[in-house]
Order: C-alpha cells, then sequence, then structure tokens
C-alpha cells in the first residue's frame, strides 16, 4: 500500500500578471504556501533512523527551504518579457531580490516551477521508490494551484 505525505514552506513574495485584465496586474505580494506531497514506500529496515516514515519530514523541509524559499522568499518573481516591471525593479537598486522567470508568475505556474526544483530531490532520497506527485500552491487562504505532471 502506498502512503502519501505533504509538507510545506511559507514565503512572502512578490509579482504580477502583466495581461490581468483586473488588479493582478499591479505589483502586489501574497504569503504563499508552497506544499510537497508525496508518495512512496514506509522505510520498514530496522534500526534506522526512517524506520516507519515514508521521509523524515525535516529532510523535506530542508529541500523546500533551500530551493524554494531561499530563492523567492522576500523577493518579487517577475516574467521575462514584462518590461515595464523589470524597469521598475531596476530602479530599486542592487539590494533588491528579483528573480526572473521565463513565464507569467500565476500560482499555476509557480505551482509547475517548483515541482520542478524538488522534484529530482525527492526521488533520489531513500530510494523507497518516493515521488513526488503534486505541488500544491495556496496564494491566498482561498486560492490554491496544484501541479501534477
Amino acid at each position: 500500500m502506498t502512503t502519501y505525505i505533504r509538507r510545506y514552506v511559507e514565503t512572502d513574495t512578490g509579482h504580477r500578471v502583466p495581461n490581468h485584465k483586473s488588479k493582478c496586474k499591479h505589483m502586489h505580494g501574497h504569503r504563499y504556501r508552497f506544499e510537497a506531497e508525496i508518495e512512496g514506500d514506509v522505510v520498514t529496515q530496522k534500526g534506522v533512523s526512517e524506520e516507519g516514515m515514508l521521509m523524515d519530514f525535516s529532510d523535506i523541509s530542508e529541500i523546500l527551504t533551500i530551493h524554494i524559499h531561499d530563492v523567492v522568499d522576500h523577493a518579487f518573481v517577475v516574467y521575462q518579457g514584462d518590461e515595464l516591471a523589470l524597469r521598475a525593479l531596476e530602479l530599486m537598486g542592487d539590494g533588491h531580490r528579483t528573480v526572473i522567470v521565463d513565464f507569467i508568475p500565476t500560482a499555476e505556474n509557480l505551482a509547475k516551477w517548483a515541482f520542478e526544483q524538488i522534484e529530482p530531490l525527492i526521488s533520489t532520497a531513500y530510494g523507497n521508490r518516493l515521488k513526488l506527485v503534486a505541488m500544491h500552491v495556496r496564494e491566498t487562504p482561498k486560492s490554491i494551484a496544484t501541479w501534477r505532471p
């Protein structure tokens, strides 16, 4: 039987959706939650640290922190084709954290991006058939996007 676990990190991240018909075309930010959903086999090897676990939650947390949180927290994620936002952010000076991406930074696209950042690290973690099956991105308390390959 397959077991599923989830772990998340939260970030404070700015973005804008340049072609949006309403207020999301303006620069703004969210308290994002990036939540990894992992499936696999529970470790049954006696005496190891992970016995009874799919994967140690602290190991997942470390992966999410390094490859998601530390990249976009207190940063502005901007589409490389959004010349107006790029010009505005350039005025902020050298210390400003800007992450330039090749997609419009919607919750849906950020979910796919986050999945791609951590999937190789999850699948090779313990050798117990671990698989990242989904990345959930909560943009607001009522708005969540999920990427599943």
